[in-house]
């Protein structure tokens, strides 16, 4: 190829160390971008992404826009204003020589160049103004002005006008605008030619989500094109600058692109294929699929255009295993290469992570190929599994021996590190809490890497009733895009309203087929009063299935609980406990606050074995507690003689434990079902004082009163519905759908005196909580013709792309705390609060002793981090020269493991936790 010395002379990225200078021409720049988005698009996009980016487009022609927005990306660059710009490291000396560069290939006067404005044309928007000058259509120059992760809020109209010398270096003077007018047209021309367009009429316009798909993948492409190394060491090259005595000439593009994406390429590319085994559970876990197990995989293979799956059916059914094989048959049948499976807590989201790697190393061992996955939420590095997995760059140890990881391939589970912070939804496989999924729908820079992470995936979601009604409202709008892109969804719960259950199906096919669905939607007379159990609902295309017979003998038997209502002070209940397992067995305690279980904790006797999960419990403390748990009481675990479980919301999810007796406190009918879940839920001899299954339920006082925290909680309505048609004698399963559907539906309330008031509270609070999810949330897929994706992030929350905990707080309505590392100041020096002194401990490890403070104590949390700030400064300066514990936060104890910060005493035990109360409480 020839170009100009005047594009040649043009940079893209320049740096210096302290013995040579770097530099990147533009040219060579675009041209890497347009090869890596090339074969992003045909060999890393799922077949079903590609169907989606396509829309009415033959493949040639999607091929061609891929090609060409690659290209075009930063034609911003090709301006004065981005030119004259300073490198980061100030070095004057490169300025200059790149500078003097630009004037041998023609640009004129550029030492007394002043742009007054140039920030008013940052170089995505300019790229997006002189394409739209070249008559390039709006939805594609709206996607070059997002490059950087946020779309411009409308058309640059008036930029060139406005702003001339930031494009053309002078406002009126022909001969300096002219170099700069000859730029643009040779690459925007080039542009064109390479990716097989003749004339910018040829350049399609598309829909607003093929645009955000389209978009995301361009701001992948750009970064992995603009990665210098694929490691920290960098000893595996990528795409690296060059020396600036060299030119774009000394580059071999090609060549650079094999070899940066034979480097980066290390993860294996999943072919889902149809199920070949009669039996898939057997081959997979070992064990003969359930008759419910069965019915559905069936069913769900008969579909022909599956979108939604929705499966009812009891606790300890296998519902993860049949949503993991429904993965497989989904994802062959849509053309998706990877799953998305969320869950409500870090601490189910570990519990899964392994069950969902186990099945994952099948299915690696099966194809012969090395499988990425990635752990996803805030504790992750300290997940023991997660660790020990190989990372696929350092599973050779030199860029030469990339080639023979291909040839042998072998058949792991790895992690791959360039996908990481923003990147991480982009892996293949992951596992994670569901914020990871409600931020789909939060106005944050670079959502369109999240969309595009997700649209090529079988998104799982678990326990889908725990979700409050704030998060409902992100959840659906997560639905409806998810529906935009065809992306196939299994909702798993054994505890589902009705209504939600409608409104999830409504959500996805609103976004499928838009605002108009119910014209063309089949379904079944009253499907949407459903309530037979188990039960699957399948979305296939615009039709509604509901399979409710499951023929075959169950291995599940009814089971007949006793229920019974108590309101027992502390101490008398903790000694009911204790008698109640005088004779063997596992008591499990769950209550609705920290606090509370903090309080019961502490009345257990002495020589009575004890186990405590909360929240508030240091990161390493709380993976022991599950962990240790999980052995005790999970399945074939190591039962000790007694124990009392105490914990709070975290037992009622996904862990897969077992109680011989429960007490738990008063909440709605399908959270109490779910904590009744985890009573007799294997198969295992028993004490003989507790082979017949009891609960009792606590909190209930008179006069329809549950007590300040648990109505603080989940409000009085829900409390007294659950209280009036909670039965002396529960059935299970055949009671569970019955029972929440009597709670949830509005027209129950005339049986149950006085709940007016709690009703209108009720629906004034779910008002509110529908009106607060929707002020930072982005709009509902747009599916007319010329919609673009200007302005769809609009008015978006401060710092939620780079603060997670901050996002996590958006969409789940909670108050933003703060994290931090306990440590103790002793007399011998500073501590873990294990005794290990600091300096004999590796920073790593000192990360990981850290825990969320309560939001009461920090409720000016600015000036709370301003105090910790200065605290860790006296103490810990040598943390910010730590790639771990720089920026990291530390509350300092004392050697009894208390402390005073903002007006609180905090204390700390291995067995409770951290406790705190206000200084001047008790005199």
């Amino acid at each position: 190829m020839e170009v100009s010395k005047s594009v040649a002379a043009l940079w893209a990225k320049k740096s210096s160390t302290d013995t040579q200078q770097y530099w990147l021409p533009l040219i060579s720049h675009l041209i890497d971008a347009r090869n890596t988005i090339n074969w992003l698009f045909n060999h890393w996009l799922s077949d079903g992404q590609r169907q989606l980016l396509m829309g009415t487009l033959s493949e040639e022609q999607t091929q061609q826009l891929v090609k060409f927005v690659g290209f075009v990306h930063d034609l911003g660059k090709a301006t004065p204003a981005f030119q004259m710009k300073q490198s980061y490291d100030r070095d004057a000396d490169l300025d200059e020589q790149l500078k003097a560069r630009l004037t041998h290939g023609g640009f004129l006067k550029l030492n007394d160049l002043c742009l007054a404005s140039a920030k008013q044309s940052p170089h995505a928007r300019a790229g997006e103004a002189i394409l739209e000058n070249f008559g390039v259509p709006a939805s594609i120059g709206a996607i070059i002005g997002g490059h950087h992760g946020k779309t411009e809020s409308s058309q640059p109209y008036g930029q060139l006008q406005d702003y001339t010398a930031n494009y053309f270096q002078s406002d009126n003077q022909s001969e300096l605008q002219q170099p700069w007018k000859q730029v643009h047209r040779e690459l925007f021309e080039y542009g064109l030619a390479s990716s097989g367009y003749q004339e910018v009429t040829e350049i399609p316009d598309i829909q607003q989500p093929q645009a955000v798909i389209l978009e995301g993948l361009l701001i992948m492409a750009d970064w992995l094109a603009s990665s210098e190394y694929l490691d920290q060491d960098q000893t595996i090259p990528l795409f690296p600058l060059i020396s600036l005595d060299q030119s774009w000439q000394d580059i071999d593009p090609t060549a650079r692109f094999q070899q940066a994406i034979n480097a980066w390429d290390l993860g294996g590319e999943w072919h889902p294929q149809q199920l070949s085994s009669a039996d898939p559970y057997k081959e997979r876990w070992g064990f003969s699929a359930r008759p419910v197990q069965r019915t559905m995989t069936a069913a769900i293979q008969d579909t022909l255009d599956p979108g939604m799956v929705i499966v009812e059916a009891p606790m300890g059914l296998g519902k993860t295993e049949i949503a993991l094989v429904a993965a497989e048959q989904l994802a062959f049948q849509t053309g998706r290469d990877g799953l998305f499976m969320g869950l409500p807590t870090q601490a189910t989201t570990n519990a899964m992570f392994d069950r969902v790697t186990e099945w994952l190393a099948f299915l690696a061992q099966s194809q012969g190929e090395d499988f990425p996955i990635k752990l996803m939420h805030g504790k992750a590095q300290f997940n023991q599994t997660y660790r020990q997995l190989p990372n696929a760059a350092n599973i050779y140890a030199t860029e030469n021996d990339i080639e023979d990881e291909k040839e042998n391939k072998i058949g792991a589970v790895v992690v791959n590190s360039w996908f990481s912070g923003k990147k991480s939804i982009l892996t293949k496989f992951t596992v994670g809490t569901i914020d990871h999924l409600l931020l789909m729908g939060l106005k944050q820079k670079h959502l369109f890497l999240r969309h595009l992470g997700l649209s090529g995936k079988v998104v799982v979601i678990d326990e889908v009733h725990a979700y409050d009604a704030y998060m409902g409202q992100y959840l659906r709008k997560a639905l409806s895009w998810l529906g935009a892109y065809h992306v196939p969804i299994v909702i798993l719960s054994a505890t589902l309203p009705k209504d939600k259950r409608n409104a999830l199906i409504k959500a996805y096919l609103r976004g499928k087929y838009g605002s108009k669905f119910k014209k063309q939607l089949q379904a079944p007379t009253d499907w949407e009063n459903a309530q037979a159990y188990p039960l699957l609902s399948i979305v296939d295309g615009c039709q509604i299935k509901q399979i409710t017979e499951f023929p075959g003998k169950s291995d599940q038997q009814p089971m007949r609980i006793a229920v019974q209502h108590i309101d027992s002070e502390d101490v008398d209940l903790i000694a009911q406990v204790v008698d109640k397992i005088s004779d063997g067995g596992v008591a499990g305690i769950i209550v609705n606050t920290v606090k509370r279980a903090q309080q019961l904790a502490q009345l257990v006797p002495h020589g009575v074995k004890l186990m405590v999960l909360h929240s508030a419990f240091l990161a390493t403390d709380r993976a022991r507690q599950e962990q240790a748990l999980q052995a005790a009481i999970g399945k074939n675990g190591t039962r000790p003689e007694r124990l009392i479980v105490i914990g709070t919301q975290v037992l009622e999810q996904s862990l897969d434990i077992d109680f011989d007796v429960l007490y738990t406190d008063i909440a709605p009918m399908d959270l109490v079902l779910q904590r009744i879940g985890r009573l007799h839920r294997h198969q295992i001899e028993r004490p003989v004082a507790l082979q017949a299954p009891q609960v009792f339920l606590m909190g209930i006082q008179a006069g329809h009163e549950y007590g300040d925290g648990n109505e603080a909680v989940y409000g009085k309505y829900l409390l007294m519905k659950t209280d009036e048609f909670m039965p002396n004698q529960l059935t299970l399963p055949t009671d569970i759908s019955p029972l929440v559907q009597r709670v949830y539906d509005p027209t129950t309330d005339g049986d149950i005196d006085g709940i007016a008031a709690a009703r209108e509270k009720f629906d004034a609070d779910l008002e509110r909580e529908k009106q607060k999810a929707g002020v930072f949330q982005i709009k509902n897929p747009n599916l007319r013709a010329g919609a673009t994706i200007h302005d769809w992030l609009g008015r978006s929350l401060g710092n939620v792309d780079t603060d997670e905990q901050k996002a996590n707080a958006a969409v789940r309505d909670i108050k933003e705390t703060l994290e931090v590392i306990l440590v103790q100041r002793t007399s011998a020096g500073n501590c873990l609060l294990d005794g290990r002194r600091l300096e004999n401990v590796a920073p790593q490890e000192i990360a990981q002793q850290v825990i969320r403070l309560p939001a009461a104590i920090t409720p000016d949390i600015n000036q709370a981090i301003q105090d910790l700030e200065t605290l860790t400064g006296r103490y810990f300066e040598d943390w910010q020269t730590s790639t771990w514990l720089k920026g990291a936060l530390a509350l300092p104890m004392d050697e009894a493991l208390t402390t005073t910060f903002a007006g609180w005493r905090l204390a700390y035990t291995a067995k409770l936790g951290l406790s705190y109360v206000k200084d001047d409480d008790g005199g």
